[in-house]
């Protein structure tokens, strides 16, 4: 019997952090063979990537140490492999891929340029023959017109199409081992489905094995033959699959198998109050060309869409990413300028201007997707609940105001003696909450929820989904729900709005549109979410 391709033993990785050593990742130990491959889930801050990142040694930068292990790739061990050997390594015959493409690819410099660095690094030489080849893996990655996107600049890729030319990158030089380190969690489903279908046939023609890290267990379902779960550092459970997802043996493998959103909304009530309604809202951006700069057309983010939101309603709003979802919420909380009227509890909104609508920011409220993007590192969780409250209540006391904030962060499941704390020092899931509680010191009646649950664990979502739908009850708050994770928007949502290109393409009860969507597009956006199969393209990736 053949060695596998790559054999982990007992590595140990420390940080070097207050003086003292922790460890990150604990006498962890798994072989992966060629052709094969090996899905590493667990929850944030479980060691999966910077087990991944040691394979190559890419943690000589930070402050970790290697207290213990081997890394062996074809029979090599990697953690005693000079500089020299891993360059040889790296890009070429071991090859990552990263959650965020926008954060990896150059903003500067054209797609050619990145991918046939990668080219030009290994060996490769001759203008004519690294384009032929550029355009060579473009091709096979999917890229439609691959010799026209060549001088294309990243930001003017979708999201799926540059984690398409991230993999271009990863395979251009033909590796034995591809290592996928999140590489779907910001895509839309549909997009998801056709990259993991794209990496099954990549792998199939090059024979690769592939390290798949992920915290999606419907994604290693489809793709791995193999799993290892990580808690704290350790693999605490590992084998084929089917055997582990069928009969899972750890306490900590069985909670994360449960840890999908559960539960239904309750029915929508169509007497209750309409707290935020919009008619044929509009949001159009002018394309402009020439020297003078002249209108030639428009973008139709948003094309004439109509909804209610009422009074403890939920409406979920999906679609794939460039489908107006969330400039459609943008629009509703008067954030962006639109056309057609927009009323908050039965007052026309559309036509005041920033002031007139000060007062009623209290009452329309929005909680982003990053909650690490949308909390300043710079600021205390005190001083960034009560942000609101100093401009919106300037007649509390600073001990009132500390009182509300308080109440917020508990009626959000964080503990009220820790606001004092920065961001830096909570979990995403808790970073999630502080932005929650941030929106619900207000006391609003209107919250915009835009993907507030993608960045996070599945465990996490699920305590999110939980949160949301409690304070819901409690305030009767009425939400806009905007995702691309439908099993989420089931849990959450009682009306749902399907959009493309800027419009609704079906809408009704969320039971009823999930029951029998009636258009194509919905069926295959249901398809890629609850099957992780589906090979429709709705409009490319």
């Amino acid at each position: 019997m053949s060695a596998p391709l790559l054999e982990v033993r007992d590595l140990s990785i420390a940080f070097h952090q207050g003086g003292r050593d922790t460890l990150a990742v604990d006498r962890v130990s798994f072989t992966l063979e060629k052709g094969r491959t090996l899905a590493l889930v667990g929850e944030s801050g479980s060691g999966k990537s910077i087990t991944a990142l040691s394979i190559v040694k890419l943690l000589g930068a930070t402050s970790a140490t290697y207290p213990s292990g081997e890394v062996f790739f074809k029979g090599e061990d990697l953690l005693q492999a000079d500089e020299p050997k891993l360059r040889e390594v790296r890009g070429n015959k071991i090859t990552m891929v990263f959650q965020e493409p926008m954060t990896s690819l150059n903003p500067l410099h054209s797609i050619e340029k990145q991918v046939g660095e990668i080219l030009v690094l290994h060996g490769a030489r001759g203008d004519d023959k690294i384009r032929a080849r550029v355009i060579e893996l473009l091709s096979e990655v999917g890229i439609p017109d691959p010799a026209t996107r060549l001088s294309a600049y990243p930001h003017q890729l979708s999201g799926g199409q540059r984690q398409r030319v991230m993999i271009a990158m990863a395979l251009a030089n033909r590796p034995d081992l591809f290592i996928a380190d999140e590489p779907t969690t910001a895509l839309d489903v549909t997009v998801q489905a056709q990259i993991l279908k794209l990496l099954k046939e990549l792998q199939a023609k090059l024979g690769m094995a592939m390290l798949f890290i992920t915290h999606d267990l419907g994604i290693v379902r489809k793709i791995a033959d193999d799993v290892c779960v990580m808690q704290k550092g350790r693999i605490v459970e590992a084998g084929p699959v089917e055997q582990v997802f069928e009969n899972p043996q750890h306490a900590y493998t069985k909670a994360l198998l449960a840890a999908e959103p559960k539960g239904m909304p309750a029915p929508s009530n169509p007497d209750a109050t309409p707290i935020v309604t919009g008619d044929d809202i509009k949001v159009w951006f002018p394309i402009k060309r020439g020297f003078l700069r002249r209108t030639i057309g428009y973008v139709k983010a948003v094309d004439g869409i109509s909804l209610t939101v009422r009074e403890g309603q939920t409406v979920g709003v999906v679609g794939e990413s460039g489908s107006g979802k969330t400039t459609l919420g943008l629009a509703l909380l008067r954030l962006i300028r639109s056309e057609g009227p927009i009323a908050y509890l039965g007052r026309r909104i559309d036509g005041l201007g920033s002031q007139e609508m000060r007062p009623l920011r209290r009452d329309m409220q929005i909680v982003f997707q990053d909650p690490y993007g949308s909390l300043s590192p710079r600021m205390s969780v005190a001083d960034i609940v009560e942000e609101g409250l100093l401009v919106q209540n300037k007649g509390l006391t600073a001990a009132q105001r500390r009182e509300i904030v308080a109440r917020a962060l508990a009626d959000t499941g964080l503990d009220p003696g820790s606001m004092d704390r920065y961001p830096h020092e909570f979990s995403g899931g808790q970073r999630q909450r502080i932005a929650i509680a941030r929106a619900m010191a207000l006391n609003p009646k209107f919250v915009v929820l835009d993907e507030p649950t993608s960045a996070l664990d599945m465990s996490v979502q699920a305590q999110i989904v939980d949160l949301l739908r409690d304070l819901q009850k409690r305030r009767n708050l009425a939400y806009l729900f905007i995702s691309h994770d439908l099993k989420v928007v089931r849990a959450l949502a009682s009306e749902l709005i399907v959009m493309r290109h800027g419009k609704v393409v079906e809408s009704g009860p969320a039971t009823e549109v999930f029951a029998e969507p009636k258009t194509e597009y919905t069926r295959a956006l249901f398809a890629a979410a609850f099957s992780i199969e589906a090979a429709h393209s709705v409009n490319g990736a």
